[in-house]
């Protein structure tokens, strides 16, 4: 599988995660901060659609990449806030590092080129 390919399927199946997750916020929060998450992670997977249909990659991943580290922000602040348990903090900070490695594999090998 490409590296395009493998970073927007994790991509996708962080989003199935989560969408369910931000459904159990409180109500308040589930239009602010939920909302916001949800529109982040949305946007990173039409980034890396983009740069996987583009002849010039490398500015739609860095793109991607500044919106994974304003993502982990906000998923450490619903944990701090208490939306989140250990464990799911754990596994969506884990998936977003995964994902912040294959963006960053795959603007090492643009840059290559």
């Amino acid at each position: 599988m490409s590296e395009g390919l493998k970073v927007i399927s994790r991509t996708y199946d962080l989003l199935k995660w989560l969408l369910p997750l931000v459904s159990k916020f409180p109500r308040d929060k589930r239009y602010t901060l939920g909302q916001r998450l949800e529109n982040k992670l949305l946007d990173i997977l039409a980034l890396l659609l983009e740069a996987n249909y583009s002849k010039v990659k490398i500015d739609l991943l860095k793109k991607a990449n500044l919106e994974l580290e304003i993502m982990r922000h906000l998923v450490r602040l619903c944990y701090d806030l208490q939306y989140m348990n250990l464990g799911r903090y754990e596994f969506c900070s884990g998936q977003l590092n995964e994902i912040g490695k294959l963006v960053g594999g795959w603007i090492r090998q643009q840059a290559a080129r």
